[in-house]
């Protein structure tokens, strides 16, 4: 699993750059599996939700978008340059000035036992440098009949993996490099995703951290999987 500092610093050296290589290097496929994770945490009519490793605030803004005024909707990450991004970006729309962004650590999420409807993480999970330990943590934080719902990459269905990961491993790099002048941070997304765990590998790891049913489906050739934890 990575360094946490390591993964903090390279989040704060492409955050400015990090929402139009998300884009163009998805093809802009991001904002569906945005929409879909949006449309789960919908579906379970939370009070409030919190977004971890929310980044720069694209899913928060869309959570609070689709739930509206009446569910409060907050933003963490430990990539402080990251949530400068998502503050900037919430300016002047009064809708998302109600959204709160602050630093947490998904290790030492500074939440009370059983105080969240909803937690949502979207490829941040792959990040963590104890995932068993985060996990816990989401669980802890999650009130009885509240989820985790977790957006990730993963290994790709067996008829898409050659030309995906010929994509990650070669073209990718080379694309981020223009976008962002950091190609070593997307050779490390190819790298974390090669390793990251299955889909029934990621539910059995949750389980094992304390969560009951896990459901879970594979979007898009199965690069990305939503996976939906109950308490």
């Amino acid at each position: 699993m990575p360094e946490g500092k390591a993964v903090q610093s390279m989040f704060a050296g492409i955050a400015g750059r990090y929402d139009v290589a998300n884009h163009l290097l998805s093809f802009g496929v991001d904002y569906h599996w945005r929409k879909v994770l949006v449309e789960r945490v919908a579906a379970r009519q939370p009070k409030d939700v919190v977004d971890l490793a929310t980044g720069s605030g694209d899913v928060a803004f869309a959570l609070k978008k689709r739930l509206g005024a009446d569910v409060k909707v907050q933003g963490l990450d430990f990539c402080e340059p990251m949530l400068d991004e998502a503050r900037r970006k919430q300016q002047g729309e009064d809708l998302l000035e109600d959204i709160r962004f602050a630093f947490g650590d998904c290790l030492h999420l500074p939440l009370e036992d059983a105080s969240v409807d909803v937690l949502t993480i979207s490829f941040g999970l792959r990040n963590l440098e104890n995932r068993d330990r985060g996990l816990k943590e989401m669980q802890r934080v999650l009130r009885p009949g509240g989820a985790l719902i977790v957006l990730e990459f993963t290994q790709p269905d067996a008829w898409l993996k050659p030309f995906y990961y010929a994509y990650l491993r070669g073209i990718l790099p080379l694309f981020a490099k223009l976008i962002t002048r950091d190609k070593a941070a997307y050779e490390y997304l190819g790298g974390s995703i090669a390793s990251f765990p299955s889909r029934p590998e990621l539910a059995a790891e949750m389980k094992q951290a304390g969560f009951g049913e896990v459901r879970y489906r594979g979007l898009t050739g199965g690069i990305v999987a939503l996976h939906e934890a109950s308490v």
